[in-house]
């Protein structure tokens, strides 16, 4: 199934560079949104996660850039202790959050390349379409609905045992 999705995806990415721009600029359209009407990741849906993903990429990109930079001006040199410990809490708490953001670059990175193997939106356990407003709401998924239940409910018996 997977080799199919990527021969498939290699001859649409061979598209002329006028079908591209269309394409692009329907993806791009703000009155664009995929539904489960049209074939499953046609090239425009293709080129609407593409660009969705690229923008939140940016997006964390641009936010991580700027803890950087207030934490690099930022003094930390408090008078009061109980000043320095919020200051303190405030910047752990940052770092945890940049860390979960990382974390989710990789894995928007990872979805990039799915797209691009022709690959993404399918289940990596069934290899069945995860499903179009699955997909909108959480661009990353890797799992159908129902395999990732299946999936909690494994960590969920083993957590309990």
């Amino acid at each position: 199934m997977h080799i199919f999705r990527a021969q498939n995806s290699v001859s649409e990415n061979r598209a002329s560079a006028g079908e591209q721009i269309v394409m692009a600029s329907k993806a791009k359209s703000p009155d664009y949104v995929p539904t489960d009407d049209e074939e499953f990741m046609n090239s425009i849906m293709q080129e609407f996660f593409r660009q969705r993903l690229t923008e939140w990429k940016s997006e964390l990109l641009r936010e991580s850039g700027q803890t950087l930079q207030n934490m690099q001006t930022s003094s930390g040199q408090e008078a009061d202790i109980g000043d320095r410990a919020s200051v303190e809490s405030e910047r752990a708490l940052e770092l945890r959050t940049r860390d979960r953001e990382r974390k989710l670059i990789s894995k928007i990175d990872d979805a990039l390349r799915r797209i691009e193997m022709g690959e993404y939106g399918y289940c990596e356990e069934t290899g069945e379409p995860i499903g179009v407003r699955r997909l909108i709401a959480r661009p990353i998924a890797t799992l159908s609905i129902e395999a990732q239940e299946r999936h909690e409910r494994m960590e969920k018996t083993h957590r309990d045992d």
